[in-house]
């Protein structure tokens, strides 16, 4: 029988599962590592003992949105709206003093009442409005003119109301990272595993000074240490550039989240968080208390991982321009962004409305199917297929066959012509996250989507 789209389920999940939400509001990846392990049972007697917090936590005359419970040692989260960060990763090199052009920006979000969030990566070099400025500049210059410029509450602050003027949400709070300080913690946590999907070859990756220090990674699933996790994270030599590369970062979230909440990780993990906490000191600007950050880890932790949704504005959302002084920049297309947007900043899940077919919407868009395996278990592509059809969807035989690899983890929905309605479909059918629907921009491909399915993926029981 053909099924119409459900509301994502809340499918079962181990704690460490649940706990990846922590990223979504703990100031990108260094502060991820130490708030996903205050949350942990191992820590909290240290935590609610140690001398070392008192300046950081709110003062008794401000206005609070943490609640200390009697009996717990660690805050809960009071606050009912929905809540934004701005984290934003800077080059800081040692021997430089700045100021510093944003080399990376996100927006993280959670919803205290739905229990929902989400991630929206912005380009460096997206054209837009400086807020109080009144000058169109890539959005990256914002924090360097409030520094310049000794704007209140300085780059972060003006960076941060950029972003609200632009894009229309309200920013909450930011968060400044030094990149080094990432580097340090993924070699404290002893690396992360990450399968790249393509190669990597990349000749004018900038060094420490002003030359160039080449970099390769092969493809396929290997462990990164610090340096080559930072490198991967911030190449732009691919053919996405920067939308790959923030991609890619969200994909370090996830690699970083999977090893610090491996079981016998987190004893050694436990045993290094004040080591952890001191590598952030002087790496991490945030107008966040490190009680509320406590208590944002403990809210995300009750967050269902199906329920977070992950965006980039890539190039379905920008037109390319060379301005009349020759910069190459990003002009922002506010429509469809305002799309992506509402996708990422509200708690509606994948329906339509009542009077709308689902398959009129995917006729309309026509979209063409490729199906690959890249696991082990042979027919899982044939299956599969056999499995959509039966749901009413159009899969040629033709679009059926193996991945380039077998060692895909993670199952990937691949929107190639901004299909991305059907794509949203298709993941549902296979009971995937929506973090499963990535966009990889090409004109030129075969089919408008490639369904790659990892060992993640279980073939979905037939509906009667």
């Amino acid at each position: 029988m053909r099924r119409s789209p459900r509301h994502i389920s809340r499918r079962s999940s181990s704690g460490a599962q649940r706990l990846f939400t922590a990223f979504l509001v703990l100031l990108f990846l260094v502060i991820v590592v130490v708030a996903g392990l205050l949350v942990r049972d191992e820590v909290r007697r240290s935590v609610a003992a140690s001398e070392i917090w008192p300046d950081l936590v709110t003062q008794p005359d401000e206005p609070r949105q943490v609640v200390y419970e009697e009996g717990q040692p660690l805050p809960r989260w009071k606050g009912t709206d929905r809540l934004n960060i701005l984290v934003m990763g800077i080059d800081q090199r040692e021997h430089e003093e700045g100021p510093w052009r944003t080399d990376t920006m996100l927006v993280l979000t959670i919803d205290p009442v739905t229990l929902s969030a989400g991630v929206l990566s912005i380009p460096r070099d997206l054209w837009v409005p400086i807020a109080d400025y009144g000058e169109q500049a890539r959005i990256n210059q914002a924090h360097f003119l409030g520094e310049v410029y000794g704007y209140p509450g300085g780059g972060p602050a003006l960076a941060a109301k950029t972003v609200q003027y632009n894009l229309g949400i309200h920013i909450h709070h930011y968060a400044r990272v030094n990149f080094t300080a990432f580097e340090e913690v993924v070699d404290l946590i002893g690396g992360i595993e990450v399968c790249v999907d393509e190669e990597i070859n990349d000749p004018t990756y900038p060094d420490e000074g002003y030359g160039y220090a080449p970099l390769h990674i092969d493809a396929g699933c290997q462990t990164f240490d610090g340096e080559t996790a930072l490198k991967y994270a911030r190449t732009r030599h691919s053919g996405g550039g920067d939308f790959d590369r923030a991609r890619r970062q969200q994909k370090l979230l996830r690699a970083v989240f999977e090893k610090v909440t491996q079981p016998d990780e987190l004893p050694r993990l436990a045993a290094q968080s004040p080591e952890l906490w001191e590598t952030l000191q002087g790496a991490v600007v945030t107008d966040l208390k490190l009680d509320e950050i406590i208590a944002l880890a403990n809210l995300a932790s009750e967050v269902d991982p199906d329920n977070i949704r992950f965006g980039v504005i890539d190039e379905n959302y920008v037109m390319f321009w060379t301005t009349p002084d020759g910069q190459e920049v990003l002009v922002p297309q506010r429509d469809r962004i305002r799309e992506l947007r509402d996708r990422i900043f509200t708690s509606e899940p994948l329906s339509l409305k009542e009077d709308e077919d689902p398959l009129a919407r995917l006729k309309d868009e026509a979209a063409t199917i490729q199906v690959l395996n890249g696991t082990t278990t042979p027919g899982l592509a044939k299956s599969t297929q056999l499995y959509l059809v039966g749901q009413g969807m159009t899969v040629g035989d033709e679009g059926i066959g193996n991945a380039d690899h077998i060692s895909y983890t993670y199952s990937k929905v691949v929107v190639h012509t901004g299909k991305t309605y059907t794509a949203e479909y298709l993941a549902d059918l296979l009971q995937l996250p929506e973090t499963a629907v990535v966009h990889e921009p090409n004109p030129g491909a075969a089919y408008d989507i490639t369904v790659i399915l990892g060992s993640d993926y279980t073939l979905p029981a037939s509906s009667d």
